[in-house]
């Protein structure tokens, strides 16, 4: 799978790379079949509580795959947006097998 990280309004991190890395390849051995991800994060000023959010949008067969997250660190807004592309994921491979 091909990952390509963005960091919007702030500066990238190495180790934010590495984390959200090994959880996309985590998730792609599990569904081979997805073909890449897209991943953004941005910090929101706005927002005084969480304001740390991780957009996840990932490239398989069928309808998009998109997941967004807004927490008070990356680490919990990507563990968030993995969980719910897991729940899309697993949705999608029901729908594969029953065609």
């Amino acid at each position: 799978m091909t990952i390509n990280i963005q960091y919007v309004h702030m500066a990238t991190s190495e180790s934010l790379n590495a984390y959200v890395t090994k959880k996309l390849q985590k998730l792609a051995k599990k569904y081979e079949w997805v073909i890449s991800a897209e991943v953004h994060f941005e910090i929101e000023h706005k927002d005084k509580e969480k304001g740390k959010i991780c957009k996840i949008e990932l490239s398989a067969p069928g309808p998009r795959i998109f997941a967004i997250s807004n927490e008070d660190n990356y680490e919990d807004a990507v563990k968030n947006a993995i969980k719910d592309l897991e729940k899309q994921l697993k949705r999608r491979k029901g729908i594969f097998k029953s065609h």
